[in-house]
């Protein structure tokens, strides 16, 4: 029998076994792992910059932006490291930051959907109360909260999780540190003690998925009673994205927590994992973007800005020169 004192790292799961592979993994993970950077970095300067977009909606969205930078920036990196050098080794420390900061921006990441749905059903729904019910204070106030949430359940996760003795080696079947992987390792019984935090997390994060469905029952209905067109289409392109992010996110996660042990299998739950805590915080950004109009033009504002000073300097240079 082994436990957490006597482990100094956790052997990761290795995501292909030949080198032409790993360096293949290695190029796809940085493909994505910019995408996101560019796509959030956008999101986040448009929004801090654009005057325009100092609204609730965008102001939750840079949030969102900034929690999909953390999660992707927790895990991605050390599985670029791992299959371009060709190892599998992370420290006991690191293993326990990783699933801190992953359990942290993860939560966050939920926390600000519901958040992003309550203000997309007070738009909709009750517009006359929009500015009451979401004005900067509120605003600051319900951002902090899902932000100081999730740190709360990162660390009660993150504690119990490594305090628990590990009987079963340190070999984890995941390439990074996910806490059901840690979970296997631990002794049988030792693990009553997180099943207790986990339903009590769950049992939240089922009433907030039930208050985002009930929401958009009420937003679909409200958006049908709209008498023109135009104004319908304006509501869709505001809700779709958020809505579309949300069953995304949610899909990928309950299955890859909730999914019974017949199904489970290393290519499938690499396969998962990676939809759920990779793909998102690259993709969020393009749908976010593509269905907004304020946001595609302020995105091609700074773009087209920050193309001329590219220009401008490389003239500036060559003149010197």
């Amino acid at each position: 029998m082994s436990n957490s004192s006597s482990i100094s790292h956790f052997l990761l799961l290795a995501l292909a076994d030949t080198r032409q592979l790993q360096l293949l993994h290695f190029c796809l993970l940085l493909g994505i792992s910019l995408a996101a950077l560019l796509g959030n970095g956008l999101i986040i300067s448009a929004v801090a910059c654009g005057h325009h977009l100092h609204t609730p909606m965008f102001f939750f969205l840079l949030n969102l932006a900034l929690s999909d930078l953390g999660s992707i920036c927790t895990t991605v990196p050390k599985a670029m490291h791992n299959s371009l050098w060709d190892t599998s080794n992370i420290s006991y420390k690191g293993c326990a930051a990783q699933v801190f900061f992953f359990a942290f921006f993860m939560s966050a990441e939920f926390a600000l959907l519901t958040v992003l749905c309550y203000d997309r059903y007070v738009s909709i729904c009750k517009p006359l109360h929009y500015g009451t019910l979401l004005g900067s204070r509120a605003c600051a106030h319900m951002a902090a909260a899902a932000w100081a949430s999730a740190f709360l359940n990162a660390l009660m996760h993150t504690a119990n999780t490594f305090s628990l003795p590990l009987c079963h080696g340190n070999a984890l079947g995941q390439f990074f540190c996910e806490i059901p992987h840690i979970l296997k390792l631990t002794c049988s019984h030792s693990k009553l003690r997180e099943f207790e935090i986990t339903v009590l997390s769950a049992v939240l994060y089922l009433g907030c998925f039930v208050f985002i469905v009930f929401s958009y029952v009420q937003i679909f209905r409200a958006v049908l009673r709209i008498p023109s067109e135009q104004g319908r289409h304006k509501a869709f392109s505001t809700c779709l994205p958020h809505l579309a992010v949300a069953t995304m996110f949610l899909s990928t996660g309950t299955f890859a927590y909730l999914k019974p042990p017949s199904l489970s299998s290393p290519s499938l739950d690499l396969s998962v994992s990676v939809l759920y805590s990779v793909v998102p915080p690259a993709l969020n950004p393009l749908i976010y973007s593509l269905r907004n109009q304020e946001l595609k033009d302020s995105l091609r504002k700074r773009v087209t800005v920050s193309s001329k000073a590219i220009n401008s300097l490389f003239c500036c240079i060559a003149f010197r020169m």
